[in-house]
């Protein structure tokens, strides 16, 4: 078992209430309110080898609005923590890049902390408002629903390699250091749908948001791989590469019509686990803990 949700299935059994967990953010019903928290950690989630403080901050707002975005919800508040070796020219450069990331998506910096450490961690807190929208959640793909993507796959992952190889800019790089999100669409999504669905972000990577939604749905996926968006053609960065940040999306027939801008990648079926071209495939995603 990946060792991330053999993690979480602990917390699961030990705590007394797990009913808030499951999906990438909290939902606060009485208030509204959709919560999530993340953690990067410098040569885990980023290096400076490749990005500077400002993309680092940039990326890491991006990785948590991308968040709160496929939630359903409307990103409004955020709390960062910082734990490192801090002086004033990173401080500096740090918020800038958090100050322009956050003005463009409206949201307010409302606290956080600051600590020493050997090396850089990036604690975020976001809260987002979803009052008169459909939330989403895992567990609400049904038989029959439409598999749908926005955005471009693999792309990123092509990035992280070419920095890798020496090189120092091109599309990919840039897709991996400031991927776009997917506002509108999501927006829409919430506030047009009439039936559940679920979406996820392609974070760890689209078969990753396949096998997740798969399973807490109890139910079978089929993708059919060349519809997938793509740039490159390579099956295994598409797949499995992750940080794109893309929508991946299972709603109803009549809630996919409503939507433009989906792209129908497959279909969701009775049974169990994920198919791409009719071969079933077996769970591969970032592995958090190797």
């Amino acid at each position: 078992m990946n060792k991330e949700f053999e993690f979480l299935k602990i917390i699961s059994d030990t705590l007394t209430s797990s009913s808030y967990l499951g999906d990438d953010c909290a939902y606060l019903d009485e208030y509204k309110l959709a919560i999530s928290k993340d953690c990067l950690i410098e040569n885990v989630h980023f290096s400076f080898n490749f990005m500077t403080p400002y993309e680092i901050a940039r990326k890491a707002v991006l990785v948590n609005i991308s968040d709160i975005l496929v939630s359903g919800a409307k990103p409004k508040y955020i709390l960062i923590g910082l734990s490192g070796k801090l002086d004033e020219k990173f401080i500096k450069e740090f918020y800038q890049g958090l100050n322009d990331t956050i003005e463009k998506y409206n949201i307010k910096l409302i606290g956080g902390d600051l600590t020493k450490a050997d090396k850089l961690s990036i604690s975020i807190t976001i809260l987002g408002d979803y009052k008169n929208r459909n939330i989403s959640s895992r567990k609400n793909a049904k038989k029959d629903y439409i598999v749908a993507a926005v955005g471009e796959f693999g792309s990123s992952a092509k990035g992280l390699e070419d920095l890798k190889n020496g090189l120092k800019d091109n599309y990919f790089i840039e897709y991996h250091k400031n991927p776009p999100l997917f506002e509108k669409i999501t927006s829409k999504i919430a506030t047009l749908t009439k039936n559940p669905y679920a979406m996820m972000d392609s974070s760890d990577g689209l078969f990753d948001c396949l096998y997740q939604i798969s399973s807490k749905s109890n139910v079978r996926i089929d993708v059919n791989y060349d519809l997938i968006p793509k740039k490159i053609d390579n099956k295994n960065l598409v797949l499995f590469g992750g940080e794109d940040y893309c929508p991946v999306i299972c709603l109803s027939v009549d809630d996919f019509k409503k939507i433009k801008g989906l792209i129908k990648i497959g279909v969701v079926k009775e049974g169990k686990g994920v198919y791409i071209d009719n071969k079933k495939v077996d769970y591969r995603g970032f592995k958090h803990f190797e």
